[in-house]
């Protein structure tokens, strides 16, 4: 895998920020991991500096996400707990949605969510700005493509993993402080984030 932390496609209202992610179930501590794909809104700013100055930009408000994982402990490429999340109440998700076909062919899902844009059926996307969907329906298999490079069985190892979810480490040390059962928790697994010091 050489994609990088993360891969962000920006439009004139919207963004597509894809990245690997690594994740800890708080009621039984199996652990998931995988590529998340998520759109943002773009916040424009008011102009600062000179007509040559670089502009901020800020892609900010969470619109919908779709987490392509697997569990660690099933066969990479299973896709057994590949989920959604179609909306978000200020940045916190609504619950996972499921779907078969996710688990079936994940990439085929997502092909066709960008695709259809909230218009085809079975879509789960926002409605975005018009420019924006048109351009990102054009996009599609760029966005797959993309996604794919940060897929669960991509990743072979915890250092691999760590690498590519590093900046996460304090949602996972997060994880680990709520964890119902942290007794089943793979804790060899978990140090590289537990025993991390914040830069």
């Amino acid at each position: 895998m050489e994609a990088g932390v993360q891969q962000v496609l920006t439009f004139w209202r919207t963004a597509v920020v894809i990245r690997h992610w690594f994740e800890i179930d708080l009621d039984d501590a199996s652990m998931e991991h995988g590529a998340r794909i998520e759109l943002r809104e773009l916040v424009r700013g008011p102009h600062r500096g000179s007509e040559s100055a670089s502009q901020l930009i800020t892609a900010d408000r969470p619109l919908w996400r779709a987490d392509l994982f697997d569990r660690l402990v099933d066969e990479p490429g299973s896709y057994t707990v590949a989920h959604y999340h179609p909306e978000f109440a200020g940045n916190e998700p609504s619950g996972r949605n499921w779907d078969p076909r996710l688990s079936a062919d994940p990439w085929g899902w997502l092909h066709d969510q960008f695709a259809g844009l909230g218009t085809a059926a079975g879509s789960t996307m926002p409605d975005l700005d018009p420019q924006d969907a048109s351009e990102l329906s054009g996009l599609v298999e760029t966005v797959v493509s993309m996604a794919r490079q940060f897929a669960p069985e991509r990743c072979h190892s915890a250092d691999q993993c760590y690498g590519l979810t590093r900046d996460a480490r304090t949602s996972v040390q997060a994880m680990i402080e709520y964890l119902k059962r942290p007794d089943l928790l793979d804790t060899d697994r978990v140090a590289p984030y537990r025993d991390a010091v914040p830069t």
